[in-house]
């Protein structure tokens, strides 16, 4: 079918402009008039051209970060439920958000509703922003009517994702510095501090101890073939990066991060919460549950969780209740079975699927706020053991010069 050019006002007055398909002018009226819009002019077009992908990631400067999309979120809701036309709610947030990129993303959506697309096949088109889960609650809110409602669900979604990810920042930066202080005072010391001393040991022509044999040998080590190390260790990143980028790889890792001492309870509990809001946002908008499971398992952000959740849709779809198949993943702690048993019993699957959300996310926040404390000790005994090392190796030698001096005399 050939396209069309447009220009219009919309509901509020507002001129707007575009490219439709369609059999003619009066089919493109009659779409244009459907979606709220008076056509002024109306004229033959070439196709819109397709856009490059790649030339677009490498020119595009911009990028839309996870507080865009909550921001849409909450003022689609603020929108829809003013009553104002989906279009001019597009205009609107396209005229005002200040990332240029998310503008014509916006714009873009806005755009492809006028050539007859719903609202979730036009959020589709761009997977990088708006992810599986968001999508398909929108086209759930689609049909059954309540779209600002999963908007306003979807905001209070991705503020406790935002939440969730904020606090594990917060809580990792201290660690984080000490340890990246270690590793560099580690590479200072052993390249010119121990070489310094090792030239004034060479002069004092006697046995040195074993511990100072040792740092002199691998601060030898380390100058001599540190361009060896140093390429070791950008191969080791370049190979951790491609192990958990493949399938299987990222499925291990994300099953060893939940076995990991301190941090592991915290990032499971982190992904139970998440599993757990999302279930019962989705389940509470009408998802049925098959579908809801299906829904979810791309909002864990932890391949081995989600293929667990996987099992329980497949298990769901042959018959088995929601409980069992919980219990056969392995993956869910006796808190959560036991909100699941009680929820399937009493019919408030939603209600109790939420509060066990509301409890983990109590709990992570907790947990957070105590990491470093946990974490401090063992930071504190790694950096005593490595300046114990450092003093016995560096000083031992000038100890026994001293005593033989003193002996001497």
């Amino acid at each position: 079918m050939p396209f069309f050019t447009y220009k219009g006002r919309d509901g509020r007055g507002e001129a707007v402009q575009g490219v439709l398909e369609g059999a003619d002018s009066g089919a493109v009226a009659g779409q244009l008039s459907g979606s709220g819009i008076v056509p002024l002019e109306i004229t033959p077009s070439a196709p819109p051209r397709e856009k490059n992908e790649f030339l677009e990631q490498l020119f595009n400067k911009g990028k839309v970060s996870h507080t865009d999309v909550l921001l849409y979120s909450r003022q689609m809701f603020t929108l829809l439920k003013a009553g104002v036309p989906i279009m001019g709610a597009l205009k609107g947030l396209e005229d005002s958000t200040d990332n240029k990129r998310f503008a014509e993303v916006v714009r873009d959506v806005r755009e492809s509703l006028d050539t007859g697309r719903e609202m979730s096949a036009s959020l589709a088109r761009h997977p990088d922003v708006f992810s599986q889960f968001y999508t398909s609650m929108v086209s759930v809110g689609e049909q059954t009517g309540r779209l600002e409602e999963v908007f306003l669900r979807l905001f209070e979604h991705l503020e406790f994702e935002k939440f969730m990810r904020e606090q594990i920042k917060a809580a990792l930066r201290y660690p984080s510095f000490v340890i990246a202080t270690m590793g560099v005072a580690i590479v200072v010391i052993n390249i010119f501090v121990i070489p310094a001393f090792a030239k004034v040991y060479q002069g004092f022509k006697t046995e040195l101890p074993l511990m100072t044999k040792v740092l002199i040998g691998f601060s030898n080590f380390m100058a001599e073939n540190w361009y060896f190390i140093l390429a070791a260790f950008i191969g080791l990143i370049f190979a951790f990066r491609a192990w958990t980028g493949s399938a299987r790889g990222r499925m291990q890792w994300d099953h060893i991060k939940l076995r990991i001492p301190i941090a592991g309870p915290i990032v499971l509990k982190a992904t139970l919460a998440r599993f757990a809001r999302s279930f019962s946002m989705a389940f509470r908008s009408g998802v049925p549950v098959t579908s809801a499971l299906a829904m979810v398992a791309g909002t864990v952000d932890n391949v081995f969780v989600a293929e667990r959740i996987n099992h329980m849709r497949e298990g769901v779809e042959r018959g088995e209740s929601i409980l069992r198949t919980a219990r056969d993943a392995k993956v869910f702690t006796p808190v959560v079975l036991q909100m699941i048993a009680v929820g399937e019993e009493s019919g408030a699957l939603d209600d109790l699927t939420s509060e066990i959300a509301d409890l983990y996310q109590r709990e992570v926040e907790y947990e957070i706020k105590n990491l470093s404390a946990q974490i401090e000790p063992i930071l504190i005994v790694a950096l005593g053991v490595m300046v114990l090392i450092l003093a016995l190796g560096v000083f031992l030698p000038i100890w026994d010069l001293g005593n033989a001096a003193l002996g001497k005399k």
